[in-house]
């Protein structure tokens, strides 16, 4: 086989297998989407013993063959780029591994064909097949403003330990062995729970005094429940209007993989990855 006709079939591959730009490469995802959720769905209906009495064989041969057509596009996404060690530890790679290899292990470990369960994680895979990559910046808005308001919200954290240490210890004063608050520890656990709007039930104040202090418990529970959520927002309305402010760019992105560096969410007409510089087709 030529260098040609060798660099034209692994054109041919990676625009299929890693670009939804072209029918053939939509319909591919497509279809792997398909195949991702059915397989899930067996796996989940395999759990339910009744149905796997009836349909034990059916559901594991589909599996099997599902396996093995995932083994074989994971060897043909790895074939098809030029640093197949790039893509091996991507996040996705590894993605790719950890969804192929639980039903083989099943074979030596039983019950670990469960993991297979992990294959709904490749169904993030969407945000490319739907072009979805550019709204991607918002969530990356959230992950900062998590990380701003960290200090803050450690505080709070750190404040509602206290607060539930001392509640706590006054419930387990007040109420005793012979209400179920038998030492500090479970006290604390309970008034933890009360002021979470948890509520398991399982331990509940008996004397006048302790629903009382129960009532302001869960009371002061809503309050807390609405203060991480105010200093995040806040966070994340500021951080989004200083964006705008700095700059407001209408990007268009597709779903173009770098041959080299398995790249994505390259601009239209982009004609060299804006992580390595290397050209996006292999001519």
């Amino acid at each position: 086989m030529s260098n040609t006709s060798k660099r034209h079939w692994k054109v041919r591959l990676h625009e299929i297998i890693y670009e939804a730009d072209t029918p053939a490469g939509k319909l591919f995802d497509i279809v792997l989407l398909i195949t991702i959720i059915a397989s899930i769905v067996m796996v989940m209906l395999e759990s339910v013993k009744s149905i796997d009495s009836k349909y034990h064989d059916v559901l594991n041969i589909s599996e099997w063959i599902i396996t093995i057509l995932f083994t074989i596009e994971y060897i043909a996404r790895i074939i098809s780029v030029k640093k197949p060690l790039n893509y091996i530890t991507s996040f996705y790679g590894i993605i790719d591994l950890l969804s192929t290899i639980p039903k083989y292990l099943s074979i030596l470990f039983t019950g670990t064909h469960a993991l297979v369960a992990l294959r709904a994680l490749r169904l993030l895979r969407v945000f490319r097949i739907l072009k979805l990559g550019r709204y991607l910046g918002a969530s990356n808005n959230l992950v900062s403003a998590l990380k701003a308001s960290r200090a803050k919200i450690s505080v709070f954290l750190f404040a509602v330990v206290i607060v539930a240490i001392i509640l706590g210890t006054i419930m387990y004063m007040i109420e005793g062995e012979e209400n179920g608050f038998t030492n500090i520890p479970k006290s604390v656990y309970w008034c933890i729970v009360t002021l979470t709007t948890v509520g398991f039930g399982d331990i509940a104040p008996q004397t006048p005094l302790g629903q009382f202090i129960a009532a302001l418990v869960m009371i002061l529970g809503y309050g807390i429940i609405a203060v991480p959520t105010g200093i995040v927002s806040a966070e994340y309305t500021s951080l989004s209007k200083n964006k705008e402010d700095s700059k407001k760019i209408d990007v268009h992105l597709n779903t173009q993989s770098c041959p080299n560096c398995s790249a994505e969410n390259h601009k239209d007409n982009a004609e060299f990855c804006y992580n390595c510089g290397h050209k996006l087709n292999y001519e």
